[in-house]
């Protein structure tokens, strides 16, 4: 009997070394955090929301993609407070994850081990492996606690790297160097904490594209991104298209009551609240006008949504 159950302590104790930890998170891990996601994946699991709609959810105020996922239920998608370094920017994309944590050496050994183990490059700094495997239209999002001084995760080499492999910018919980390198940058955009001239020390990567808390908000790799002047959103990806979409619709109704109020045909009150039939009415006879070359939707995603919602 003791020698039974030393035999599975044993085989306990080998199965977990023989499945350590990954630094990276696996495709099934996190098809397992985006499982409302049905559309097509990249190679590490992450969803691939389309070009098309990261396009259109550019022109999305925060304060919609906001209000829309408190309706779902989700109410700790947003964090502010930002420094941007082109505020005027608008940035979407899909999320890459990192989390870094104060250095401790036991523990800094097993992320480096682990690492060379799952191939990535050990001459350089950890903090080069998330930007690695970054594909275009990502957006790195690391948790640096809000660390500035000595957590400053890039400066102008490593934004230059990142916006080689992404054609895209970062969110960082923390501090960046060289803003003068970063600044020149064409194309590239960041949103950080605080800028310093230390350079990285005492801290260190121990996971990529797990889940991660930036200030209030909780993230999954393959989440959404858009971020500008006025905070940045994250959007699981399974909601995109229909936040874009209903987005859309809002800005159509608030162009078409200010239009109106403007004419003085309605009341500010008549407008500001739910609409009665003959303003409903009005708005989709308005539509119908509306050129099909400014509509931000095509007119049969336009028609279906109306229908959907009882217009």
């Amino acid at each position: 009997m003791k020698k039974t159950i030393l035999t599975i302590i044993t085989a306990f104790i080998v199965s977990g070394f023989a499945h350590a930890q990954d630094v990276g998170a696996s495709p099934a891990y996190i098809k397992t955090l985006t499982s409302d996601w049905k559309g097509e994946r990249f190679a590490d699991g992450r969803p691939k929301v389309s070009d098309a709609i990261l396009k259109r959810l550019k022109k999305i105020r925060i304060e919609e993609a906001w209000g829309y996922l408190r309706r779902k239920g989700y109410h700790n998608q947003y964090e502010g407070n930002w420094q941007v370094i082109h505020p005027e920017g608008v940035m979407t994309g899909r999320v890459v994850t990192a989390q870094y944590m104060p250095l401790r050496p036991d523990f800094e050994k097993v992320v480096k081990l682990q690492g060379a183990a799952e191939k990535r490059d050990t001459i350089g700094g950890s903090n080069s492996w998330p930007i690695e495997i970054l594909k275009p239209g990502d957006v790195y999002v690391a948790d640096g606690y809000g660390r500035i001084i000595d957590g400053t995760l890039i400066g102008s080499n490593l934004g230059n790297a990142i916006y080689a492999n992404s054609q895209n910018g970062v969110v960082f919980d923390g501090g960046v160097r060289d803003l003068g390198g970063l600044l020149e940058i064409e194309g590239f955009n960041g949103w950080y904490r605080g800028e310093d001239p230390s350079y990285l020390q005492q801290q260190m990567l121990t996971s990529i594209n797990a889940p991660i808390r930036i200030g209030r908000a909780t993230v999954l790799p393959g989440d959404v991104v858009l971020a500008n002047r006025h905070g940045i959103v994250f959007i699981p990806a399974n909601f995109v298209d229909e936040l874009v979409l209903a987005s859309e619709i809002v800005a159509l109704r608030d162009e078409f009551g200010f239009q109106r109020l403007k004419e003085k045909k309605y009341l500010a009150g008549q407008i500001d609240t739910e609409w009665t039939e003959a303003i409903k009415n009005d708005f989709k006879n308005w539509l119908a006008n509306y050129s099909d070359a400014k509509l931000p939707m095509t007119r049969q995603e336009l028609n279906d949504y109306l229908k959907a919602h009882d217009y």
